[in-house]
């Protein structure tokens, strides 16, 4: 049997070619996919995490570790839909419209999947229609919003106020963050949640959908 612990210290090392043979091996000996994700794969981000607000880890040790957790749950994620097993929770996530900065939202995107939920990326310059329609086919529980200007944060409270008006402000929570973005101004647009770095959105939303 190989030693599942080399897939979480793969992806703590950022070594994804590690992570995706270990991944492979053990699925092949017949392990369940979920007993990966939840004992090794999920351990390890949230490691990674711990370790990025301790000041251990930096940016660049965050989108490694995440590359490595990509490359073991593309092989994970088709037999985990196949069976029908439920993911934490499916969030929608995007860069607000006239924004077209992506990296922190990739990194958010990332440790999200490393948590365990479904993303729906929605990519840059995302529209308050795109947000409402993509969480509404996907059924998502969250939808995170990102922007790095402050001439975009506007598009946060556009996007609330489409939600409000479309009559399904209350079926979504809402998670914003970015640069300039504060949970002041989450408060003042009515959003559920801010988070000023990745490893805080996985908290926020692991909080947000057990209410």
């Amino acid at each position: 049997m190989e030693d599942l612990k080399k897939l979480y210290d793969a992806i703590l090392t950022g070594n994804a070619k590690v992570a995706k043979d270990t991944t492979e091996k053990a699925l092949a000996a017949g392990v369940d996919p979920q007993t990966l994700v939840k004992e090794q794969m999920i351990p390890a981000m949230d490691e990674v995490g711990r370790r990025y607000e301790a000041n251990e880890y930096f940016v660049p040790e965050l989108l490694i570790a995440a590359r490595a957790m990509k490359a073991s749950l593309e092989l994970i994620r088709p037999l985990l839909a196949a069976r029908g097993a439920e993911p934490s929770g499916r969030v929608v996530v995007g860069t607000v419209k006239g924004d077209l900065h992506d990296i922190g939202k990739n990194l958010v995107a990332a440790m999200l999947e490393g948590a365990g939920f479904e993303v729906v990326d929605l990519g840059v310059d995302v529209t308050a229609d795109k947000f409402i329609s993509a969480a509404k086919e996907k059924n998502a529980k969250i939808i995170a919003m990102s922007a790095l200007l402050t001439t975009t944060m506007s598009s946060m409270k556009t996007t609330v106020e489409a939600l409000k008006t479309a009559g399904v402000r209350e079926k979504f929570k809402i998670m914003i963050g970015g640069a300039p973005v504060t949970q002041k101004y989450a408060d003042e647009i009515g959003a559920d949640g801010y988070s000023s770095n990745a490893n805080g959105a996985v908290a926020l939303a692991r909080k947000l959908t057990a209410a």
